[in-house]
């Protein structure tokens, strides 16, 4: 899975874990996101890649040119979710006021040209989707819009599914799509990463979440953005 910062990287890591662990779609099983699908550069809990069991589930938001040229091979299958830019700026400048490890950032028109240069962690949105795209050929990979899982979650998960070549029953379906809504995420602790940003990474103060409101559009909501 390959994603920019903020482009849905907790929803979409749970709806894969939703459909490749049975235990995660009955609750049989107590493991977080997190444990079920790292990520390749922010190896948290020092968890051993190689000698993980089939199937081995990794999330990054690393550019097409820094991943293990191994995928070049097209073994391995890459679903790559991309946002409205303007709605990922928006999630991003509220979580830089969250989580310790970024910059305070208290005015949005400032960070908009932060984040329009480049100036942030993981740098230009545009130099990450373009690269990805035009190297799409690559890859076996799969490009999806977060406006359109949003729009039309099941639809979504019927077409990941098909590309990982994973049959799930109907039952099978509508249990990952209840699971995986945004406000059954927000309340679930093995998913909505609370957890982690409280003990591991760290927050800045006691309010705030990892999971804010998930909405499409939500940029609107930025003065600096709004047309009076």
């Amino acid at each position: 899975m390959k994603l920019f910062l903020f482009t849905g990287t907790i929803w979409t890591q749970q709806i894969l874990s939703l459909i490749y662990f049975e235990g995660h779609r009955n609750r049989t099983e107590d493991l977080s996101t997190l444990d079920r699908i790292p990520f390749f550069e922010y190896n948290l809990r020092k968890i051993d890649f190689l000698n993980r069991p089939s199937p081995r589930l990794f999330c990054s938001h690393l550019p097409y040119y820094l991943v293990p040229k191994g995928l070049k091979s097209k073994k391995a299958k890459i679903i790559y979710v991309y946002r409205n830019p303007k709605d990922v700026m928006n999630s991003y400048f509220h979580f830089s006021n969250v989580v310790v490890t970024l910059e305070d950032v208290n005015n949005m028109e400032h960070f908009m040209k932060r984040f329009l240069d480049g100036n942030v962690v993981g740098s230009r949105w545009f130099d990450h989707i373009r690269g990805w795209y035009e190297h799409r050929h690559d890859f076996s990979i799969l490009f999806m819009m977060y406006e359109e899982m949003k729009k039309d979650l099941r639809s979504s998960v019927l077409k990941i599914s098909r590309f990982l070549e994973k049959e799930l029953s109907e039952e099978d379906v509508e249990a990952i799509v209840k699971q995986a809504t945004f406000q059954n995420m927000k309340s679930d602790p093995k998913a909505n990463y609370d957890e982690i940003l409280k003990y591991e990474v760290g927050k800045k103060t006691d309010e705030g979440h990892f999971l804010r409101k998930g909405d499409a559009q939500g940029f609107l909501e930025a003065k600096v953005l709004r047309v009076p």
